[in-house]
């Protein structure tokens, strides 16, 4: 199997029924397989799958398990060379993953990589970031950036050339192709997972860190593009809610990879914003 396509969906039917059109309108890209993973969607997104993508290997939640948690069930089962998750409110042009897997094969040096993302306004997305730190993270907690952008200027790594190839620290996990082999090589896992302490955010970042860790790389590719709605998912939350997810997810990423002070410096950063503000 040439490639195995993971698209973790909650509550967006329409945008997965473009997404899943787009993707068996793909061409050049040799044996793949479909996984839609339902995140107990209450809009009839699991019926659509079943009636109008029967080729589809669909997984049905009966609960949201969050991102991490539904990709790993799905990647369990994958049998592709490489994999892509892929985000359902993507939508790829009908050569965007026959580039990308071509780029990916004659760069083996890159165990994940992403593509150009494109609004539907045409402009660019910048997805490239840097990994975390303490201050960057502290600034967008007490929500300085919003008074003073130019802050985030280097962790939003602003400059970054996106019409050139290059080794990235870490991408958005909307369009995420892991390259199966290379990830085994570096490991010694036969199957990659992201790690569940996460129910949503930082676990791309987490896992690309992980990939340096282990010794390999993470590039990023203009050869391909991909239309991106842009968390189609993520406005359906309520306010604090999405904030909730959020500060926890970085809380943990930090307990994770950084000194504890820094996660407990974080953790009261939280807490005075939602007490204050």
């Amino acid at each position: 199997m040439d490639l195995s396509v993971i698209i973790v969906s909650w509550n967006v039917k329409d945008k997965l029924y473009s997404n899943l059109s787009a993707v068996f309108s793909s061409l050049g890209i040799g044996s793949f397989e479909v996984f839609v993973v339902d995140n107990a969607s209450t809009d009839g997104s699991a019926d659509m799958v079943h009636q109008e993508f029967p080729q589809v290997r669909l997984i049905a939640n009966q609960e949201n398990l969050g991102f991490a948690r539904a990709n790993n069930l799905a990647l369990k089962q994958a049998s592709g060379e490489f994999i892509l998750l892929l985000n359902p409110d993507m939508l790829p042009a009908a050569d965007t993953l026959s580039k990308s897997l071509i780029w990916a094969r004659s760069n083996p040096q890159a165990v994940v990589s992403g593509c150009r993302l494109i609004s539907p306004d045409g402009q660019i997305i910048e997805q490239v970031r840097r990994f975390p730190h303490l201050f960057d993270q502290l600034l967008i907690t007490l929500k300085l950036p919003h008074v003073f952008p130019a802050l985030l200027n280097s962790y939003l790594n602003k400059g970054f050339d996106y019409n050139k190839a290059a080794k990235v620290d870490s991408l958005r996990g909307a369009f995420f192709l892991i390259n199966r082999v290379r990830y085994k090589e570096i490991s010694g896992q036969d199957v990659p997972q992201l790690d569940e302490r996460y129910f949503v955010w930082f676990e791309e970042v987490d896992f690309c860190r992980q990939i340096y860790r282990q010794g390999g790389e993470v590039w990023y590719c203009p050869k391909a593009s991909c239309l991106d709605y842009v968390g189609a998912s993520f406005k359906q939350l309520p306010r604090g809610q999405g904030q909730d997810y959020f500060s926890d997810s970085m809380i943990k990423y930090f307990a994770k990879w950084h000194k504890p002070w820094e996660a407990s410096v974080l953790r009261v950063a939280w807490w005075l914003v939602r007490l204050f503000i």
